[in-house]
């Protein structure tokens, strides 16, 4: 109870199977008394590129744009633009960063990568010096949520589907010192009949109710090419 929860989305519909799983975090998370955010990206239209009109005022640089450097000394003197310092403000609140979201290509959709390149900057999310364990946002759990096209069969006949959750969850989150929870995935919700598709919700409702209790994936090479 009082714990707070970020829920970053991006899914175009409300109405989707990827909007079902958002509704029903949002409701069980409120009524163990946890506070919720939701990051709705394409209802906020988030622009996922990241460009000069990050840094407000004079460039560190103007001779060289370089985005990551720009980004980082803007971040110093309070010079980032407005949407990305409201999201920064959501993530350091947050005890748990939820991310939901369908799979494309093997990754996460652009508009939800662009909020990882754009508001996990230096400084602010991960120092050289300061990475992985000690990366600047320890103390904050993750969690991946996500919908499939494909079956649990067609992705083992090609390797794990935790070849995918590497540079998802340990380039970017264990990178920045979050730790990590088991991935929750919901394989081909679009091929699957009615009766599928509630069991999946109710799977998830249930986990919601005991997620406190997780302990965190062991974040090594082996838990992901094992």
């Amino acid at each position: 109870p009082g714990k707070k929860v970020l829920i970053v989305y991006a899914h175009q519909d409300p109405k989707s199977f990827n909007g079902s799983l958002l509704k029903i975090a949002v409701e069980e998370l409120t009524k163990q008394g946890c506070s919720v955010t939701v990051s709705d990206l394409y209802a906020m239209q988030f622009e996922p590129r990241a460009t000069r009109n990050d840094i407000v005022g004079h460039l560190h640089n103007p001779e060289a744009f370089n985005y990551g450097v720009e980004t980082w000394e803007a971040y110093k003197r309070g010079g980032l633009s407005k949407d990305l310092v409201e999201e920064q403000k959501k993530v350091q609140e947050a005890d748990l960063l939820i991310f939901q979201f369908p799979l494309f290509w093997f990754s996460m959709p652009a508009i939800l990568k662009g909020w990882m390149d754009r508001v996990l900057v230096q400084g602010f999310a991960y120092d050289l010096s300061k990475s992985y364990d000690g990366g600047l946002l320890q103390d904050k759990l993750s969690l991946f949520s996500f919908t499939t096209g494909g079956s649990k069969e067609k992705y083992a006949a090609r390797g794990d589907i935790r070849y995918l959750l590497w540079p998802m969850q340990h380039g970017i989150m264990h990178f920045c010192g979050v730790k990590v929870l088991e991935p929750h995935i919901c394989y081909a919700p679009m091929h699957v009949s009615e009766d599928k598709r509630k069991e999946m919700l109710t799977a998830w409702t249930q986990r919601l109710k005991t997620l406190w209790k997780e302990e965190p994936i062991d974040c090594s090479p082996e838990w992901y090419f094992k």
